[in-house]
């Protein structure tokens, strides 16, 4: 059971790593021009949904992840 559980927790923390480099590289640099006293407001806005989202991906990830790894131990 321990292998099982160690590899669910070292793939939590390798999704936790590469979601926040993914968010860092690609979204951090992201803007929106062109609606005039309220770029930085949009920017933010569509910034914070877009991390949201992926942390709700992350979250269904592990879950399955989860459910697969005690799926499998309850098994053997």
């Amino acid at each position: 059971m321990k292998i099982g559980l160690y590899g669910f927790l070292f793939t939590m923390w390798v999704l936790i790593i590469v979601g926040g480099g993914i968010l860092v590289k690609i979204v951090g640099p992201f803007s929106i021009s062109g609606s005039g006293d309220f770029n930085l407001l949009f920017t933010s806005i569509l910034k914070a949904i877009i991390a949201i989202i992926f942390v709700i991906i992350w979250i269904l990830v592990l879950s399955k992840l989860k459910n697969w790894v005690f799926k499998k131990e309850i098994k053997s």
